[in-house]
This record gives C-alpha cells, sequence and structure tokens, in this order.
C-alpha cells in the first residue's frame, strides 16, 4: 500500500518543475514533532525521516491563519520572520497547504522553501497549490482507512500468538505487530511510546512461597497492563518477568500518562515492578526504542536498591 507515498512523490517533483524552490516536503505533525515523509531536495540536505519541532515552523503559522499560503519573501511577513526555523535554515520565500484527515483534524503540510526571494506573480497559483492539497489529502484519508482495516485484521491473526498463563500476547506476537507499527510509522510519521515493564524480584517470590504465588503476580500485572491500556495499544508477555506495551499513535504526553496509569494500576493490584519509556518514530525503530526504554527500567530498579 503505498499510493500516498508515489503520488506525494509525483506531486513534489511537478511542482518543482512547475514552480521551482530548492526543497519541497510533504510533512506530519505529531504533537510538536514535525517529520518530513517525503522531499524533493535540490540543496538543503533535509532527507525524508527528518524530525524538526512543529512550533518552529512556518507551517505552523500558516495553519494557525497568522501567515499566508504562499510569501514570496518571508522577511516581508513578521510571524515568518520571527519563526525559529529561519534562524536555523535560510529561507526567504515559502509556500504551504495543510494537508487534512478525514475528521478535520491535521495530518501535517504540502510545503516549499527557497533561499532566495520569489517574483509575486507566484500567488497566481494559490489555487493550484490549494487544489493539490486537497488531492493529497483525499488519497491520504482512503489509505488510512485501508490501513486501518489492514491493521484489525493483522491483530486478530496475531491473536493466535499468545502467552498460556496471561492471555496476552507473546514475544513472538508482539515481534510480528511491532514489525507492522514500525513501517507505519515511517510511511505516515507516526510516533509510538514503547513501555518496558519488569517484575521486581518475581524469583525471590517463586522461591520462597512458590511457583502458584509467582503466577499469581503475573497474572495480576497483566490485569493492570490490560486496564491501563487504550483499546488499540499493544500489550504482551515479552519473558518470564517482563512484559511490552506499544502505545500506538502516542506522542510523549500520551506515552508518559500511559506510564502513569500502568504504575496507578500495578500498585492498586499489589504489584511491584519497574517501567521504562522511550518513544518510536519515523527515525527511530520499536527496536531501538526497546533498548532505551530497557536502560531506563533498569535504572529504575537499581535505584530501588539504595
Amino acid at each position: 500500500m503505498n499510493d500516498f507515498a508515489d503520488t506525494s512523490q509525483e506531486v513534489l517533483s511537478f511542482l518543482r518543475r512547475r514552480l521551482g524552490f530548492d526543497l519541497w516536503m510533504v510533512t506530519r505533525t505529531d504533537g510538536n514533532n514535525w517529520t518530513v515523509l517525503h522531499s524533493e531536495d535540490h540543496g538543503y540536505n533535509i532527507p525524508p525521516g527528518t524530525v524538526l519541532k512543529w512550533s518552529d515552523s512556518f507551517c505552523s503559522e500558516m495553519v494557525r491563519g497568522k501567515g499566508p499560503g504562499i510569501a514570496p519573501d518571508c522577511k516581508l511577513v513578521p510571524c515568518y520572520a520571527a519563526a525559529p526555523i529561519g534562524r536555523q535554515i535560510a529561507i526567504h520565500s515559502y509556500i504551504g497547504v495543510p494537508l487534512l484527515l478525514s475528521d478535520g483534524s491535521l495530518f501535517g503540510t504540502l510545503c516549499a522553501i527557497d533561499p532566495a526571494p520569489q517574483p509575486e506573480k507566484i500567488k497566481e497559483d494559490q489555487e493550484l497549490i490549494e487544489m493539490v492539497g486537497k488531492v493529497l489529502s483525499k488519497i491520504l484519508q482512503m489509505e488510512l482507512k485501508a490501513d486501518e482495516e489492514a491493521s484489525r485484521a493483522e491483530r486478530f491473526k496475531a491473536q493466535a500468538l499468545t502467552d498460556g498463563l496471561t492471555g496476552l500476547l507473546n514475544r513472538a506476537g508482539w515481534d510480528q505487530l511491532a514489525s507492522s507499527r514500525d513501517s507505519r510509522n515511517r510511511r505516515y510519521g507516526n510516533s509510538t511510546a514503547i513501555l518496558i515493564i519488569d517484575l521486581d524480584d518475581l524469583k525471590l517470590v517463586n522461591d520462597r512461597s512458590g511457583h502458584a504465588a509467582g503466577d499469581d503476580i503475573i497474572m495480576r500485572a497483566a490485569s493492570a497492563l490490560k486496564q491501563a491500556s487504550r483499546a488499540d495499544d499493544i500489550v504482551a508477555r515479552l519473558g518470564g518477568d517482563e512484559f511490552g506495551i506499544i502505545g500506538d499513535n502516542c506522542d510523549i504526553a500520551a506515552g508518559e500518562a500511559l506510564c502513569g496509569r500502568v504504575n496507578i494500576l500495578l500498585q492498586q493490584l499489589g504489584v511491584s515492578a519497574s517501567v521504562g519509556l522511550a518513544m518510536a518514530n519515523a527515525g527511530t525503530s520499536i527496536s531501538s526504542a526497546m533498548t532505551l526504554a530497557d536502560k531506563q527500567m533498569y535504572e529504575q530498579k537499581r535505584s530501588k536498591k539504595f
């Protein structure tokens, strides 16, 4: 499924031929992450996967109605002249239109920048740029709907890969769905929160009270994680005393909220555990985020011993 990607690249090439500009981009905004999904770059060296700050961008001002969709000379537009991104890279002219989801919310932008001012005549292409933005938005909306249906089918298929004790996904199920989430993150600029949860002193409980007591703690932990997670999140038992959660379409604030719910519910169910959190996105794989979350989790576990 790559209609949006292919169409985006064709559109960027066409607009570059038609209007010039050294950099054309299709971007995704997610919280304050502004991710370059596709680009036609002739001098800026900003490849797909680059994550910038949305609040620094001209596009954020354009979307809020503070700046025009076409600015032949950005220095004459106060909000663009003051935007932090203009102090990071040379931008003298700008084009931008929003890309919208089916509910009218913002997905990202189609935009262009150039280090030189452009003639006022380019304003005549405002209608063309807006029409292209609407066409891209419509293709995106159709592809996301199909992708959502495919995601449901993947989850249904993965249900066969479950842990016998808890009913959660096992490691194989986790790996299967993590791979598909990585692909979506790269394709659409999504971000996901990765939580690694490790039970404290489970071996000690097994040694002192028997494996039945340890199994009871494992099942209570699984219950807490399921209750804390949202319907689209992925919860798995990764090993004997280790669990993982993929918080689907989470920015850092939503990831921290998920982590907070996990800690509260574990405590309420009488389970002692250490939790690590890291973010995966278009530039950071879930595997890499797992390594970071695992490190944070072990730091928390060590701190409990002092």
